[in-house]
């Protein structure tokens, strides 16, 4: 309740793992959630009161931004309240909350430097970190380590022959027209039915880049 006797409007501001607790953390303050926010949020313009995250870490792990918008928020009256820790408005509550997000911005770059320090590692020992390969490569597995498999990059055979003809058209030109001077796409199954000669236009251009 708030001093007007009736119930404080909250807007939840989540991670989709925490949707359970939060909703459940406002039920039980008699909070009326009147917004959802979910990561990003949304643009709509809802009035609320309070704004509740996890924790102040969820809501952001820079110090200055998390203040800047704590601050932000009490300008236009709402509070932000952390369901896993607690705290008042009075000052040394504050001081906790700048503490707690100094060490949060501490951990968060500590971990960054960590996961840096084994990519790097793991790339140094021509393993694949992950994500789509480049064109011409695919990703194999390459040992197992207990649970984890690495995986490396090897030439995909079925891209292999397209990667070598665009670097010889780049580097070595075709045709007289200049550096990838003939724009040829490969052609589907379809258009060669349709049309014999463009199979042979792209015959005929890989010939004359070879």
């Amino acid at each position: 309740m708030n001093c007007s006797g009736r119930a404080a409007r909250a807007a939840l501001y989540l991670c989709v793992s925490t949707v359970r607790q939060d909703k459940a953390y406002c039920a039980s303050r008699g909070y009326l959630r009147v917004e959802t926010y979910i990561e990003a949020g949304t643009s709509k313009s809802v009035p609320f009161d309070i704004v509740t995250v996890h924790s102040f870490s969820r809501f952001f792990r820079d110090r200055f931004e998390l203040e800047f918008y704590v601050r932000r928020l009490a300008t236009n009256g709402v509070r932000l309240v952390s369901i896993t820790q607690e705290m008042g408005d009075d000052p040394m509550h504050v001081m906790m909350r700048q503490i707690m997000a100094l060490f949060d911005e501490y951990q968060s770059k500590e971990n960054a430097k960590h996961v840096l320090r084994a990519l790097k590692e793991n790339a140094r020992q021509s393993f694949w970190n992950g994500s789509l390969p480049p064109i011409g490569y695919r990703v194999v597995a390459a040992e197992r380590r207990g649970a984890k498999v690495k995986k490396k990059l090897e030439i995909n055979p079925l891209h292999a022959d397209t990667v070598r003809l665009i670097y010889r058209l780049a580097l070595e030109c075709a045709g007289g027209r200049g550096s990838m001077g003939i724009k040829i796409l490969r052609p589907t199954s379809t258009s060669v039915a349709s049309s014999p000669a463009t199979a042979d236009a792209w015959a005929s251009a890989r010939s004359t880049a070879s």
